[in-house]
């Protein structure tokens, strides 16, 4: 963590001529008998994106941008200000600012001491990690990849994306943390036509490495083939049907109707509000005894994992359903304070231009007893699906619609005909009871979640084992 915070201080603070003892100046600015907490949040963001499209470079966006976010807060109201010059005039004046809009005072925080975490992914530049050509040539080599594995593929578009961040958090209680975090992330679309109908498909992977490890042992070669395949399945759909039915969820990326049906309400804000269906609930049963969920920022080189938080809290293992009891909520430093709880790591923004919020990191459900294969097996007539799309859901009460991009019907046991036009709908907190068998097989997603809150985006991560979930509705198109 040391070397953390010697890198971010040079990335950060000497270009404009500022040192770690010039962030008590400010901070003297901010504090005051009215103020409870204030901090400082620096960033210096690198990014880039390429874009191949039917062979064609479409796309090649490089970015670097940088800047200081300065919070006050007084109870539950918070001043806000941004600069993206780091330096010391523009520091007293977001200062000042913030102050003014959570209530003045005069005072200073305490002296700045380091907060030690653990390292969850190494501190390289994943834009440095291969050389332009290289990547270029990747994105043409998985195109005609793509094609020759089917004569149907008729449109081919892969990216390749990669960030780095750097940021250093100073906090008004003397908290000082430093990370650095380098994102990468791989994506294969693929469109297949066959007699005039096309279908399409989209897979890819990513997490907190660089473009090296991202691309090795075959990796986008095998993500093609899944996209060729799904896009190739759904050639073969037929109208999925309607009505109340059992379904069974496949593991890993469908544990985003997980993150969308409930951890949405098991964020603090939403319950301190009293916004959430999981409000007041706290040790009562809201689940199916099989049911466990955690989210978990702890989780090494994994899309949704922080060492620390956007305020400097390391992360941790939030269990937030134990046994179908609710157990636990998703927490920032405010929130936190204001429930009387402690933050649990889930402080989080897009940018220094944003204020932080509980936030999800990498959330799902603990495996189960259940062998996958039995699971199908018990189900008589039923939908079994593996992917998903987009989705809606409401927060105030849980209920949610939810489009399968990959289902099969199952019967008599086994999966057969795969079906198009599948919509799940239901609420999160009713679903979460409905749940009878769960699979020894949690898998996590590949590392492309991308969650939306108040305008804000932030990289996430899902997963699940294989559920069976009963009397469950199912919107179709057959007729």
């Amino acid at each position: 963590m040391d070397g953390l915070i010697a890198l971010a201080e040079q990335r950060l603070l000497r270009p404009g001529g500022l040192a770690a003892g010039d962030l008590e100046r400010v901070f003297a600015q901010l504090m005051g008998p009215s103020i409870d907490a204030a901090d400082l949040y620096f960033q210096h963001s690198r990014s880039e994106s390429w874009v191949l499209e039917d062979g064609i470079v479409k796309e090649g966006h490089h970015s670097i941008e940088q800047g200081v976010g300065v919070r006050a807060i007084a109870g539950e109201r918070t001043g806000f200000a941004y600069s993206d010059e780091i330096v010391l005039p523009q520091l007293v004046e977001a200062a000042r600012a913030a102050r003014a809009i959570a209530h003045g005072g005069n005072g200073a925080g305490r002296p700045l001491a380091l907060r030690g975490a653990r390292a969850l992914y190494p501190p390289v530049d994943p834009v440095e990690s291969l050389d332009n050509a290289a990547k270029i040539a990747l994105l043409r080599e998985i195109d005609a990849y793509c094609r020759a594995l089917d004569p149907r593929v008729a449109q081919v578009v892969v990216s390749l994306a990669a960030a780095l961040d750097t940021v250093l958090v100073a906090a008004s209680d003397g908290h000082l943390a430093a990370d650095v975090r380098p994102l990468v992330r791989f994506n294969v679309q693929v469109i297949v036509e066959q007699n005039g109908r096309r279908e399409q498909a989209h897979v890819g992977g990513g997490g907190r490495f660089d473009y090296r490890e991202l691309l090795a042992n075959g990796k986008p070669q095998a993500w093609a083939r899944e996209a060729v395949r799904q896009a190739l399945v759904n050639l073969e759909a037929v109208d999925a049907p309607a009505g109340t039915m059992t379904v069974v969820l496949g593991p890993g990326w469908p544990g985003v109707l997980l993150h969308e049906a409930i951890g949405h309400g098991l964020e603090g804000d939403f319950n301190r509000k009293g916004t959430s269906a999981f409000a007041g609930r706290m040790g009562q049963r809201v689940a199916s005894d099989l049911v466990t969920v955690v989210d978990d920022g702890t989780l090494p080189g994994r899309r949704g994992s922080l060492s620390v938080d956007d305020e400097g809290t390391p992360t941790e293992c939030t269990t937030l359903i134990e046994n179908g009891v609710l157990a636990g909520y998703m927490q920032d430093t405010m929130n936190a304070r204001l429930m009387g709880m402690k933050p649990t790591g889930n402080g989080r923004r897009e940018s220094f231009a944003h204020l932080p919020m509980p936030r999800m990191t990498n959330t799902y459900m603990r495996a189960g007893a259940s062998d996958p294969e039995e699971i199908v097996r018990s189900v008589k007539r039923g939908l079994y699906a593996v992917n998903f799309g987009g989705g809606q859901v409401d927060i105030t009460n849980g209920k949610f619609v939810f489009s399968a991009s990959e289902a099969y019907l199952i019967e008599d046991g086994k999966v057969t005909r795969p079906v198009k036009g599948a919509t799940l709908i239901g609420s999160g907190p009713d679903v979460l009871t409905r749940v009878s068998m769960v699979g020894n097989d949690l898998k996590l997603d590949e590392g492309v979640g991308v969650c939306g809150k108040d305008g804000q985006s932030v990289p996430v991560g899902v997963g699940q084992p294989t559920l069976r979930v009963d009397g469950m509705t199912v919107g179709g198109t057959a007729a």
